[in-house]
């Protein structure tokens, strides 16, 4: 399954009476398929790390920096003589535990006979955006604490990111220095993360010196994620640090997810968020629930870069 980020918001209407509100919390399945549209394509998480592992018994056991290497060159082989044998290596052995990130919101009956759908959106909104929110802060924190790469752009790039030019030279920098420093492992460094700010500025910079069209492909009008130079420039606010990364998202890892299930559990499908609707009669609402059980893999820390003293 291919992951873009971000979609656009999804909508719902809000035609419809307070007894179809109600027939439609009580079917787990079309709550957990609008939970779907406003989670769809908003993980960063996920774009990041691409891979899907299904962590059983609360953890899951992974190997970090494997070479794609056997541990022997090729030798030259006599006519007729057996191929010599080589020991495949392998990477560090780690362990990773999921846990249970979660939140509950209440409908009142009252407040469906007034608004009628409205506070139901809004619980869903909100649970969407907070699980959104703490995973990919999770996730980002783990992205960060495992590079160990580093350009600098003041000293072996074109310096500040003040210009267009500088800019391309601080980009294509760190991309070489990745592939010089892991020759043939084939790294793509595919994907520049910055935070909101700093995507502002860079945009700008780029559309101010030419870089960018100026017309419907300008990603300024669009508020499309450009892709240029061979990486995609994405954006969030949950980017712990302040030095943009690029990564490979191919290779850097992946989200392992766990499948709890339970009673009233539905599966949004595809993201690894469930969610539960819960009646409380005695005090006339709607608990609605949504929870996802993970944690994020980096199985490749040198499939990324920092790139340090840009500026913005």
């Amino acid at each position: 399954m291919s992951y873009t980020y971000p979609a656009p918001p999804a909508t719902v209407t809000q035609n419809g009476t307070a007894t179809e509100v109600h027939q439609f919390m009580k079917s787990p399945t079309l709550v957990a398929r609008r939970l779907r549209d406003l989670l769809a394509q908003k993980f960063i998480a996920d774009y990041l790390l691409t891979g899907r592992f299904e962590a059983v018994g609360g953890s899951i056991l992974y190997e970090s920096g494997e070479s794609i290497f056997p541990a022997d060159s090729p030798e030259a082989v006599a006519p007729g003589s057996e191929y010599p044998k080589t020991v495949l290596t392998s990477g560090e052995l780690q362990a990773a535990k999921t846990v249970k990130w979660g939140r509950d919101s209440e409908v009142t009956d009252e407040a469906i006979a007034r608004l009628l759908m409205n506070p139901v959106e809004r619980a869903l909104t909100k649970l969407a955006n907070g699980t959104v929110k703490h995973v990919d802060s999770v996730a980002l924190a783990v992205i960060a604490s495992k590079i160990t790469q580093a350009f600098d752009a003041a000293t072996d790039g074109g310096g500040a990111w003040t210009s267009a030019e500088a800019i391309i030279a601080g980009v294509l920098g760190a991309k070489a220095k990745v592939e010089e420093s892991n020759v043939g492992e084939g790294y793509n460094l595919n994907v520049a993360v910055l935070k909101p700010t700093q995507y502002a500025k860079v945009m700008s910079k780029l559309l101010a010196d030419g870089v960018l069209p100026r017309e419907s492909a300008n990603p300024i009008n669009t508020g499309e994620f450009p892709s240029y130079l061979g990486v995609t420039w994405t954006t969030s606010a949950h980017v712990p640090v302040t030095d943009p990364l690029l990564v490979d998202n191919n290779q850097l890892g992946g989200m392992a997810d766990e499948k709890l299930g339970g009673p009233g559990y539905t599966n949004t499908g595809g993201i690894g968020v469930e969610s539960k609707t819960i009646r409380e009669d005695k005090s006339d609402k709607y608990l609605v629930r949504a929870r996802r059980v993970t944690v994020p893999v980096v199985l490749e820390p040198s499939a990324a870069i920092k790139i340090t003293n840009t500026g913005v």
